[in-house]
């Protein structure tokens, strides 16, 4: 590629570049979700826990592992898009970028605050470990400090101002434009928190179409990290809670649970094969080992974000598609009056734990409807991805950004 086409690049493509770039720095925090997702899991209850094995102390050491993980999640996702998206990025970015998602999340939760509504309980140190927006302030955070570290890394100031100047002003200048947006957030955030309590409400009563919505929203909402808010009416108060009454003998329930299993267990997986098998030949193997660990994780503990945040920013459409396929799983599976349901997630151990309750009904037949809807995501993702040539993980141009760099630096 000749400088001229870099240049063009730099001017009609520069949101590309920046679009790939961001799409690489999503790589290094999600490789740390599959170990999360397993850890999390097998350190349930009903695996080595009193349920289990009875290994209560076994249990609690390898969950409050994988729990640790999940719980600072967002804040992982914030050093590693920092570090991954700012160009020669050092130590200081990831500084900044902590220093701005602290900061972040402090001031969306004095003007919104959720420490005490449904869904979120104090951690140790008295802060909600389920954040305001979750991992989306994360990625927010992550990106203003990689940009202002790209900006101000250099910055002089005068003699008195020395010592903060260069990539000391960084976390500074990062903090304070994290107040601001902490304030937007926050104004927005009680908006969003009602809208979905309305919304939960709304769709209890009608099992097929009600399911559908829920299950698209569901999936729509993980990307702000508000679906909990939608899960927590549903599962656990409305009615008795969906997820309760599986539990306590209800027939009848799991409305707002069946459907996860073929989308968990079958589609993600086959997305996950989709997204490796379309990876560009010398990033096979790096993209291959992640979407594996990925894609069985999926299946075997029905913990998802290890595939999804691999294409949701990056190739949302199909993301629109997942939602939207969800809320369809939801509905075609209450519409055949098939139920099941999870303590933890929609994944083999729950589906292979639960089956045999007396509240679980055809359960069997969940099996070949994931098998049709893991066809139906493997061929939209492959053809889509191809024919759109999205950048999903081993699809980056990096000859395009190289040759912006070596255009900028001439």
């Amino acid at each position: 590629m000749s400088s001229t086409t870099a240049e063009g690049a730099k001017k009609s493509g520069g949101g590309l570049a920046g679009l790939q770039r961001f799409g690489r720095s999503l790589m290094l925090p999600i490789a740390t979700l599959p170990a999360a997702g397993l850890l999390n899991r097998f350190g349930q209850d009903d695996l080595l826990g009193k349920d289990g094995l009875g290994w209560d102390k076994v249990a609690a050491v390898i969950g409050s592992a994988g729990n640790a993980l999940f719980d600072w999640l967002p804040l992982l996702f914030a050093i590693g898009i920092a570090v991954g998206f700012a160009r020669k990025g050092d130590g200081s970015t990831a500084v900044a970028a902590a220093v701005g998602w602290v900061v972040f999340n402090r001031v969306i939760q004095a003007i919104a605050p959720i420490s005490s509504q449904a869904g979120y309980k104090p951690s140790w140190d008295g802060s909600p470990l389920h954040w305001p927006y979750s991992v989306l302030t994360g990625i927010v955070s992550g990106i203003v400090a990689a940009l202002l570290w790209q900006r101000y890394h250099r910055i002089k100031l005068p003699a008195w101002l020395a010592f903060f100047g260069g990539r000391r002003f960084v976390p500074i200048i990062t903090a304070f434009a994290m107040i601001i947006l902490g304030v937007l957030f926050g104004l927005v955030f009680k908006y969003v928190d009602a809208g979905i309590q309305n919304l939960g409400e709304a769709i209890v009563g009608a099992p097929v179409v009600g399911g559908g919505i829920y299950g698209f929203f569901n999936r729509l909402l993980i990307p702000v990290g508000l679906h909990q808010l939608l899960n927590v009416p549903v599962w656990f108060i409305f009615n008795g809670g969906d997820l309760t009454n599986f539990f306590n003998h209800v027939q009848g329930s799991g409305t707002f649970m069946t459907g996860f299993f073929p989308i968990f267990m079958f589609a993600l997986p086959a997305a996950a094969l989709a997204i490796w098998q379309t990876a560009r030949p010398a990033q096979k193997k790096i993209v291959g080992g992640v979407m594996i660990a990925a894609a069985l994780t999926s299946f075997i503990t029905g913990v998802t974000e290890p595939i999804e945040f691999s294409f949701m920013f990056v190739a949302w459409p199909l993301y629109i598609f997942h939602a939207i396929m969800t809320g369809v799983s939801l509905a075609v599976v209450n519409a055949l009056d098939i139920h099941l349901g999870f303590s933890f997630s929609g994944g083999a151990i729950d589906f292979l734990l639960n089956s045999s309750l007396d509240t679980a009904h055809k359960a069997w037949l969940l099996i070949p409807i994931g098998l049709v809807f893991g066809v139906i995501y493997y061929f939209v993702f492959r053809i889509v991805i191809t024919k759109w040539n999205l950048r999903t993980p081993g699809r980056e141009d990096d000859s395009i950004e190289a040759d912006l760099d070596r255009t900028a630096a001439k």
